[in-house]
């Protein structure tokens, strides 16, 4: 949210129901209008809503309260929605003048999984990834598969520019349907006139791309100078994911530029 103003709600909505829908959770017919109640209502009481402020957002289903400990409640049980907000800052000027420092992830993501897209409170291996790059120096660990492709950073999508476009992990790759992800694909990348790409792609390609860079609904578009202490490129952050990172912003703020 910034300012009081959700972002792409009807985009986090489907991403919910298709994640509720895995598990059978039940959510409201009209899931978009409780979140934009709910969320402006805490948002308000919490002086959220200030003109510019960016606010990070958690909403949480879950099954409902029950008594005992069964992994599958009876069906009369009424599930819950938890709303949480809190202020974020930006990327800080420093961070985005010298870009992330990435490692690869001894964690393996299974696309074969029926879970592998659901986005839910089981955030153990990326925590583990946090700090495996916490540990190498690093800012944040990038996923692969189990067989060996690129999927996700620990809370963004991961995008490549070459001469050709924009290059990202697709689907199939157990990566979770990010916002932002959506926004470069369908608004930010034809407003450069890019061409974007989806496939399965090889740990290799980050270092024959011009430029990589993260994209997430709170830090928005963040450069990539390095992965596993090798540079991108030429180790600086790029024309091109500045550009999208300044579009990104402006429309977050409601502005064009």
């Amino acid at each position: 949210m910034v300012g009081g103003r959700v972002l792409e709600l009807g985009v986090h909505a489907n991403r919910l129901r298709a994640s509720a829908a895995v598990l059978e959770i039940a959510l409201p017919p009209d899931l978009e209008g409780c979140l934009q109640s709910a969320l402006t209502q805490v948002c308000r009481a919490n002086g959220l809503d200030e003109p510019g402020m960016k606010v990070a957002v958690r909403v949480t289903a879950s099954r409902g309260a029950v008594d005992g400990r069964d992994l599958r409640p009876p069906d009369e049980v009424t599930p819950n929605l938890v709303v949480q907000a809190w202020r974020v800052d930006p990327p800080s000027p420093e961070l985005l003048q010298r870009g992330l420092a990435l490692v690869v992830s001894g964690v393996r993501r299974d696309p074969t999984s029926p879970l592998a897209t659901v986005k839910t409170t089981s955030r153990a291996e990326f925590v583990y990834a946090r700090l495996e790059a916490q540990r190498s120096g690093a800012d944040d660990a990038v996923f692969l598969t189990t067989e060996g492709h690129l999927a996700e950073a620990t809370s963004a999508s991961v995008f490549l520019v070459t001469r050709a476009g924009l290059t990202t992990p697709s689907l199939e790759c157990g990566i979770i349907v990010g916002t932002t992800r959506y926004w470069v694909m369908s608004e930010g990348a034809p407003r450069l006139g890019m061409a974007v790409r989806e496939g399965r792609l090889v740990p290799d390609e980050l270092f024959t791309a011009d430029e990589v860079f993260l994209a997430s609904s709170v830090a928005g578009i963040v450069p990539v100078s390095s992965v596993d202490g090798r540079p991108i490129g030429d180790g600086k952050p790029g024309e091109v994911t500045m550009r999208l990172r300044a579009l990104r912003e402006a429309s977050a703020s409601g502005g064009r530029c």
